[in-house]
C-alpha cells in the first residue's frame, strides 16, 4: 500500500471532533490556507491529511531514554521528525513511545499539527525574478542555543548549507537559500526546530 492509499484508508475511519474538522470533512473548507486565514487551531492532524497532498516526513533524531522504576529499567524512543510537501508547507514534531514504529507515528501526528504555510518568493538581489523558488527576505531562527539565518539566494544556487538543513529546506519546498548556522549545529532537533522557527518567522512577518 503506497503512502496516498494509507492517507485515503485513515480519512474514511475519521470522525471528526472539532469544529474545523467537521467543516473539512463536510467539504465546506476545502484549502488549508483557509484555515490559517480564519484563525482555526489545528487540533487534527487528519484535517491536514484531507486537505494537503504529496505530504513526506524526514526523521530528524532519535533518542533512546531509559527509566529506572521498582519493576526494572523502562526503555522509550524519543523521535523528532519533519513533514511537509515541498511546496510551501512544513512542519516540526515529536514522539514518545517504547517502540520506535509508535514514536515515529506520534512524532508525526505532532508535525502535521504544527505546520505552517513558508512564505516563498525571490528576495535575492541578484535574481529578482519573481518566482517562489526562495524566500522573499532575510530571516533568522533560533532553538536553544542554536540560531540560522536563512538569506534569498538566485535562481540556481541551490542550498548552501550542510545536508540535514538541506533536508529541511526541501521538504518546506525552498530551492535556492544561503545559510548561517550558530552554536551547537550537531544537536539535529534544535536545527530542525530553529529551521522551522525561522520559516515561522517569514510567516508571521509577512501578516505583520
Amino acid at each position: 500500500m503506497s503512502v496516498e492509499e494509507g492517507v485515503k484508508e485513515a480519512l474514511k475511519s475519521w470522525s471528526p471532533k472539532t469544529k474545523l474538522g467537521k467543516l473539512v470533512a463536510e467539504g465546506k473548507i476545502t484549502d488549508l490556507h483557509e484555515v490559517f486565514e480564519l484563525g482555526y487551531k489545528i487540533k487534527e492532524p487528519e484535517i491536514v491529511k484531507s486537505l494537503v497532498s504529496g505530504i513526506t516526513t524526514e526523521v530528524v533524531g532519535v533518542t533512546v531514554v531509559q527509566k529506572q522504576t521498582d519493576a526494572g529499567e523502562i526503555t522509550k524512543f524519543r523521535v523528532v521528525l519533519a513533514v511537509g510537501d515541498r511546496n510551501g508547507w512544513f512542519g516540526v514534531g515529536s514522539g514518545k513511545a517504547s517502540t520506535m514504529r509508535v514514536a515515529v507515528d506520534k512524532a508525526t501526528n505532532d508535525a502535521l499539527l504544527k505546520i505552517i504555510p513558508v512564505t516563498l518568493g525571490c528576495g535575492s538581489w541578484e535574481c529578482r525574478c519573481n518566482q517562489p523558488h526562495s524566500i522573499p527576505f532575510k530571516v533568522s531562527g533560533k532553538c536553544g542555543s542554536v540560531r540560522i539565518e536563512l538569506i534569498p539566494g538566485p535562481r540556481g544556487l541551490g542550498l548552501v548549507a550542510g545536508e540535514n538543513i538541506k533536508k529541511l529546506l526541501s521538504l518546506a519546498g525552498v530551492k535556492d537559500v544561503w545559510t548561517r548556522t550558530y552554536g551547537a549545529t550537531s544537536t539535529y532537533p534544535s536545527i530542525a526546530y530553529a529551521v522551522y522557527d525561522a520559516l515561522k518567522n517569514l510567516h508571521n512577518f509577512v501578516l505583520g
